[in-house]
């Protein structure tokens, strides 16, 4: 059944709290066997919990200040960026969002993304490569594209995802170094205690990770399809954003700045080959189904 504009971003919202409390009960779960492992008792319950809630507090405000400090992005000045601004101007008026602020990455690779919590709280970053290569037509589709991901609310859910993923990771790489440490827990094995336990805590730690990255590269392909048509919407032209996109595949050398927890962020992934959770629609289906667009 088809869906209206206003029921997707709908959903996309409830997606974003549901996701929230998906992946602080995740974290709350490793944060438990964490504290078990090494015996700090209610006082490690209490720290844990004060911590999740900060966490998400500061994840909520300050996520897309977070993801384009992670790239080196830096704000886009307007005289030496003009056609940029005007593009990003224009087409966040055919969109009816906020301009959102402009930020530029010192990148080769033509890439972009979004970020933000909402319309009146959200950055494009382009990077200086996308610059080069692309026409104005090819920068207002990838600009439409960044746009509709504003407009659909994605930005929120995938930023939030992208910090959650990569503090997962560093809460799984402490937990394994901390068993290492302390022995794998030994002192209890010796006690009679239950290795069960920590066996549960071990593959936890390990498949954490594998489950977001699952989740995350389900919901960031349907967002890059989703957010191409709107985007190819917002303009009434979907050659600009086709051209572009077939552009952007010709490119192979990887951005050296992206992580697997920000990737999904990108109009392409900055990684050249196929992964195994790939958080990115394939460029020739996206052109295809653009050019199946009738308006």
């Amino acid at each position: 059944m088809k869906k209206t504009l206003y029921e997707l971003i709908s959903e996309n919202k409830r997606k974003t709290f549901f996701f929230l409390i998906l992946f602080s009960i995740i974290l709350f779960l490793i944060g438990y066997f964490f504290i078990y492992v090494l015996e700090w008792g209610v006082s490690g319950l209490i720290l844990i919990t004060i911590f999740i809630i900060i966490y998400n507090l500061i994840v909520y405000y300050n996520s897309d200040k977070i993801a384009l400090l992670s790239v080196g992005a830096i704000p886009a000045d307007k005289e030496r960026f003009y056609v940029l601004h005007n593009v990003v101007e224009e087409v966040s008026i055919a969109a009816g969002v906020p301009k959102p602020k402009v930020y530029i990455m010192n990148e080769p690779q033509p890439n972009a993304f979004a970020t933000g919590r909402n319309p009146q709280n959200a950055s494009v970053c382009v990077t200086t490569g996308l610059l080069e290569m692309m026409n104005r037509e090819e920068l207002q589709g990838v600009i439409a594209h960044e746009i509709a991901h504003i407009r659909n609310y994605d930005i929120l859910l995938m930023t939030v995802i992208g910090i959650v993923v990569g503090l997962i990771v560093l809460l799984r790489d402490i937990f394994l170094r901390s068993m290492f440490f302390y022995g794998g827990g030994r002192k209890r094995d010796r006690e009679g205690g239950n290795a069960v336990l920590i066996l549960i805590a071990l593959i936890l730690a390990i498949i954490s990770p594998i489950l977001v990255a699952l989740i995350r590269a389900a919901i960031s392909r349907q967002r890059e399809y989703l957010a191409d048509a709107d985007g190819a919407y917002i303009v009434r032209n979907p050659y600009g954003l086709a051209n572009a996109l077939k552009k952007l595949s010709e490119y192979k050398k990887d951005m050296k700045v992206a992580s697997d927890a920000t990737a999904h962020l990108f109009i392409r992934s900055p990684f050249s080959g196929e992964k195994i959770f790939a958080t990115h629609p394939p460029i020739e289906e996206r052109i295809r189904r653009l050019l199946s667009l009738t308006f």
